[in-house]
């Protein structure tokens, strides 16, 4: 789309309709990201620092923001094969039961073993680990679907891996850890008192339940402490992003054949690959005056980065081991309340999203859990799939949206990513099924506390 030109995409679309590019949306962004910076030295990290940590393949990812289409492997073809290209479907049923002239499409990325869209990512950064000769990796996970993700892939490519698991997911979540283990991986509640991290955290924290933010930081220092491991992401990243792009070109080619152009698209926001993802060809055409479509952030109101964090360099987990990104953050030292769904419990957003949010090309929204849950409950009696707490974020201010044209009258398309299923997640439906939820908001001074400790960067 750089210079108004569309991105090709019955072209590079297989005989399967699966994309053989990713599409990288920084080439076209008119104000690139910042450069993640040494939490040392607070100088922009180098390819040979970033691979002490990461693959070389992902590094060469995270930094390039001028290539537009990056060839996907055949190998990774090869496995997408096996439950891609996933389905956008018009939702006639939840539609009719909110009597809205909306017309509401979805993106469903939950037809794996993962339950979710991050087996997209997942088995991109398992190859570049194999295809450079590791051993293993090493990651964290929080509602558990990344490292289900990162599970299969690793089995699949026959690779050792080590789960650093958010605690309170890691006790309300067994049926996902039992995943993981199926499928040879080695799984840790974080924060642990296997890390010096981890233990630092604990003795700091007495008796929490843990963050992303703690579980990276344990998992970046057992890959960076083993010859042989090297860490990989399951949101936030550049190269996160990228791989997820797979969504919105598989949604973008879908919809183009019906003539469909989304006047409003939604996604929830944790990290940010699952929107980031979803967004990335049709935010392409809006920055390229191609498009006038709105886009909406769905974040919770217990951890509410976009809407009432700060856009300020900071690390990217809580023992600040992490290069510092700068992003829309409420601190690394903010822990969610345990009551918040767990696969949103990063305090800082990506890069890439906090940017377009900077300049006015995005917009975001908080929504507390309870009515997340109604949301969900709604969507699983009226469309038969019981969806994740996560991706009932974005049916909640799909359904406001919708409203919003009952009222009006004006017939709008609007398209939303429904990131995965909630079947793993039914401790959480119990609790709301027994009025047992309630809702967790930070106080202002909580965040502000967080805030002050964002590093001091010139």
């Amino acid at each position: 789309m750089a210079n108004g030109n569309p991105i090709p995409y019955k072209i590079f679309l297989t005989e399967n309709e699966i994309p053989s590019f990713w599409y990288n949306l920084r080439a076209d962004m008119k104000n690139k990201c910042a450069p993640l910076l040494n939490p040392e030295t607070h100088k922009p990290m180098t390819s040979a620092e970033l691979e002490k940590v990461f693959c070389k393949e992902l590094v060469r990812q995270e930094l390039d923001d001028t290539t537009r289409l990056i060839p996907i492997p055949e190998e990774i073809r090869d496995f997408y094969h096996m439950y891609r290209p996933s389905p956008v479907v018009r939702a006639y049923c939840l539609e009719k039961a909110i009597g809205t002239p909306a017309h509401i499409y979805y993106k469903f990325e939950g037809n794996n073993t993962s339950g979710s869209h991050k087996l997209n990512s997942a088995i991109a950064q398992a190859f570049y680990a194999k295809k450079q000769g590791l051993i293993g990796v090493t990651t964290e996970t929080g509602a558990g679907q990344w490292g289900t993700a990162l599970a299969m892939s690793c089995a699949y490519l026959g690779l050792d891996l080590k789960v650093f698991m958010v605690k309170i997911s890691y006790e309300q979540k067994p049926g996902r850890k039992e995943v993981m283990r199926t499928y040879g991986a080695d799984v840790t509640p974080s924060p642990s008192t296997t890390t010096n991290v981890g233990r630092r955290i604990l003795e700091a924290f007495p008796g929490t339940n843990g963050s992303l933010g703690c579980a990276i930081s344990e998992a970046v220092e057992y890959a960076t402490t083993h010859e042989g491991y090297r860490y990989v992401l399951g949101s936030v990243l550049n190269q996160v992003a990228l791989h997820q792009s797979i969504i919105g070109l598989e949604a973008k080619a879908a919809l183009d054949k019906y003539n469909v152009r989304p006047d409003i698209i939604i996604g929830c926001a944790g990290g940010g690959s699952n929107l980031a993802g979803l967004i990335a060809p049709f935010m392409g055409e809006k920055i390229n005056g191609m498009s006038d479509a709105k886009f909406i952030a769905v974040e919770p109101a217990s951890c509410p980065s976009f809407t009432r964090g700060s856009f300020a360099y900071d690390y990217c987990d809580t023992g600040k081991v992490c290069p510092l990104a700068k992003m829309y953050t409420v601190g690394s030292q903010f822990i969610p309340s345990p009551n918040h769904a767990g696969g949103l419990r990063f305090h800082g957003m990506s890069p890439i999203l906090s940017q377009l949010y900077h300049d006015g090309m995005l917009e975001a929204r908080s929504v507390e859990q309870t009515s997340v849950f109604e949301a969900a409950e709604f969507f699983a009696r009226t469309e038969g799939i019981l969806p994740a707490p996560e991706s009932s974020h974005a049916i909640r201010v799909a359904i406001d949206e919708a409203m919003k044209c009952k009222k009006t009258g004006k017939e709008k398309d609007i398209l939303f990513g429904l990131t995965g299923t909630g079947y793993f997640d039914l401790s959480s439906y119990r609790k709301f099924n027994d009025g047992e939820m309630s809702d967790s908001i930070p106080t202002d001074e909580e965040i502000a506390k967080a805030l002050t400790q964002l590093p001091q960067v010139e």
